[in-house]
């Protein structure tokens, strides 16, 4: 057997511990049957528990311990709850959530993908009928932009408070992700070739594509940045001419994306609208509960990447097994698949874990289950 593949497991906080333990029995089970080459560890950190008895999210040295696992898996970070405790140990979220941004940063997770696709079973907001055919990729620049966390507070607490955000945009951070959004509806469009499912996208010079890459800035008000993006990406698709191209402010995309958000396929956003775009795809194809999230470092595979799903901690319904963990379980398939590049039957398990969960989700979308009744749905169906 080769050298295992490494997950650090990370729970969190919320119903992150439940969700969590479901993807680890599935896990066990597709390692046990296919003895696949996987370990794990299973870390008490980052989460509001580790900060109230060590009055840290997570140790100083956490980056240099999960530095030398392949994946993170991530549950849920944030308030712990019972909200009806007002006496309940409470961070910021900018302390309980500091760590996403750490990790991200710090193994240079530039690429935040979250698919959108509306599956069987899973439940349609939108009355269109057209709506089932949504199927886009929303790719979000993860290491800089509105998030780089440069800036202050000058006289903090008095009138004449002073607070500062800086952005800061690259040109090599902007082609890299423009660039790996062009790759990415290259490789959509000969998923859905293969799987008979082609779609058709018309360019701005009246050709038609069977993909498409559409760029959201706010150039009008956000200039600088704006232009570069704007700049960069007609640069970038001139190598990509099979590929047709979409520009869009980012108010009138979530306009658009709930008009008719079956006409997108690959979307690239700044890390700020990335993040605003992501979680609004992620209600168009069923809500949070089953949207999954990667952020990858597509670069260097010395550093791992880290999987999460899109919903938070859920402290209303912590610790009462109602949390669903489709999403954790779309995510896991995710992970897995990522491993895959390195070996290909972790790429076959993750293929066969989304399988399961896409077959339980049609079988059984809208019913009340609680967490265990689903996860050992989708464990029978991985035996």
């Amino acid at each position: 057997m080769p050298q295992p593949l490494r997950i650090a497991v990370t729970p969190g906080d919320g119903i992150g511990p439940e969700v969590v333990t479901e993807a680890v029995h599935c896990l066990e089970r597709l390692r046990e049957k296919h003895q696949l080459p996987l370990e794990w560890t299973r870390f008490p950190w980052p989460s509001h528990a580790w900060h109230e008895q060590n009055n840290e999210v997570m140790p100083a040295d956490a980056l240099e311990q999960l530095a030398h696992y392949d994946a993170i898996l991530l549950g849920a970070l944030g308030d712990p709850g019972p909200v009806d405790d007002p006496d309940r140990y409470l961070l910021s979220d900018s302390v309980s959530l500091a760590p996403l941004l750490e990790m991200r940063k710090g193994f240079d997770q530039w690429v935040c993908e979250r698919p959108a696709r509306l599956l069987p079973g899973a439940r349609q907001y939108l009355a269109d009928d057209r709506a089932r055919d949504i199927d886009m990729l929303v790719i979000r620049e993860n290491s800089e932009g509105e998030y780089v966390g440069q800036g202050g507070r000058l006289r903090q607490g008095t009138e004449h408070e002073v607070a500062t955000q800086l952005e800061v945009f690259t040109r090599r951070g902007t082609e890299r992700i423009i660039r790996y959004g062009f790759e990415q509806a290259r490789l959509r469009a000969e998923t859905r070739r293969a799987e008979g499912r082609a779609r058709e996208f018309h360019g701005h010079h009246g050709q038609t594509s069977e993909s498409q890459v559409c760029v959201i800035t706010k150039r009008n008000a956000l200039r600088y940045w704006g232009d570069m993006y704007t700049e960069v990406f007609e640069e970038v698709a001139r190598d990509y001419p099979d590929v047709a191209t979409h520009h869009e402010l980012i108010d009138a995309a979530c306009m658009k994306f709930v008009q008719a958000p079956w006409a997108f396929d690959v979307v690239v956003a700044s890390n700020l609208q990335g993040d605003i775009l992501t979680d609004l795809a992620a209600v168009l194809s069923g809500g949070m509960g089953v949207a999954p999230s990667c952020n990858l470092n597509p670069d260097n595979p010395a550093m791992p990447s880290m999987f999460e799903p899109t919903h938070g901690s859920a402290p209303d319904i912590a610790g009462q097994g109602l949390a669903d963990p489709t999403a954790m379980l779309f995510t896991t398939a995710r992970m897995l698949e990522w491993l895959g590049r390195r070996e290909p039957a972790l790429a076959r398990a993750g293929q066969e874990l989304f399988d399961a969960v896409a077959a339980d989700l049609a079988e059984n979308g809208g019913s009340q289950r609680d967490t265990r009744a689903i996860g050992d749905s989708v464990l029978a169906r991985l035996r």
